[in-house]
């Protein structure tokens, strides 16, 4: 069973209340707690070492991460930061200046977005460290956007270059808040999401529940430069499209706008957000399934982004 399946087995028959607006199954749950003309966005992710750092990491770099990746699901909703839990797990033996250079990381990137540390939990596991965060924020009523909502014909978009992730852009990846919010205050994106998972996974999740497909071009895949290098520098090289395609951990948005609002949001953009690629991918389709078209057309794309225990 992969995390996929899992996830699928467990959210089956959770409890709910008349709170939650949106439940398992986006980058956060959604709730209205009588806030005046705002949701409440409720988000959880943990790292681990030996799967999302080793313990040759500098540590500020391993708590700027983990409260980094709350931060960019909570860029996919287009809200704002507010409070977080922090929960740490060590082993026994454990090096006390370590773990306070994990929270000098931490408590960096915290200051810089505004996001109050408001306690947490400390205990122990065996052999490796595990870090948590649980994080609340904000989002504007009619400004949240969530996974699903895109329709056939809406122009697919994403922030940045993508692949190679692995070589240092997992620790040093800038959250897109403010690139999130300028989106719904002036374009309102149908859906969008986060890539920590990989492009061709995380894309799948925008066309699921409405059962849509999506057309990508493939020389418009943006790849980074690392990916490019890295290929040409492994043997058997892994090639820089799927590089881009599966790698994860990239944590640039990934969204949708209707068609004809696409080239005035590329030009608002580059005044915008210049030191940020955009790049238009391809489309919504209403036939299911993701395709790649190069110059002999439309194949279907059988490559998939990171699942746990796959």
């Amino acid at each position: 069973m992969n995390e996929l399946e899992l996830i699928q087995l467990l959210t089956r028959n959770l409890p709910t209340n008349d709170s939650v607006v949106t439940g398992a199954g986006d980058d956060c749950a959604v709730l209205d707690l009588g806030i005046p003309e705002r949701f409440l966005l409720f988000k959880t992710d943990a790292i681990v070492e030996g799967i999302h750092f080793t313990r040759e990491t500098p540590p500020e770099k391993i708590g700027r991460k983990v409260l980094a990746r709350c931060l960019s699901d909570i860029a996919a909703m287009a809200g704002s930061a507010s409070a977080a839990l922090v929960t740490i797990a060590l082993p026994k033996e454990f090096d006390p200046e370590f773990v306070k250079s994990i929270y000098t990381g931490l408590n960096a990137l915290a200051q810089r977005f505004g996001v109050a540390i408001v306690g947490g939990e400390t205990t122990t596991n065996p052999e490796r460290i595990l870090i948590s965060i649980a994080l609340l924020g904000t989002v504007a009523k009619e400004k949240c956007i969530r996974r699903h909502g895109s329709k056939p014909g809406d122009a697919i978009f994403v922030t940045g270059h993508l692949g190679g992730s692995i070589e240092g852009h997992h620790l040093d990846f800038e959250p897109r808040l403010a690139e999130a919010r300028w989106l719904a205050d002036h374009f309102t994106p149908t859906s969008m999401i986060d890539l920590s998972d990989g492009l061709a996974g995380d894309l799948r999740h925008l066309l699921e529940r409405d059962q849509l497909g999506a057309e990508l071009l493939k020389t418009a895949i943006p790849i980074s430069r690392v990916a490019k290098l890295k290929a040409k520098a492994e043997s058997p090289a892994k090639p820089p499209l799927l590089a881009a395609l599966t790698d994860g951990e990239d944590f640039e948005l990934l969204f949708t706008v209707p068609s004809r609002v696409a080239v005035s949001l590329l030009d608002g953009w580059r005044k915008q957000f210049p030191d940020v690629a955009l790049t238009c991918i391809g489309k919504i389709s209403a036939t299911p399934g993701v395709r790649l078209r190069d110059k002999d057309g439309y194949k279907p794309m059988p490559a998939h982004g990171y699942v746990h225990f796959a």
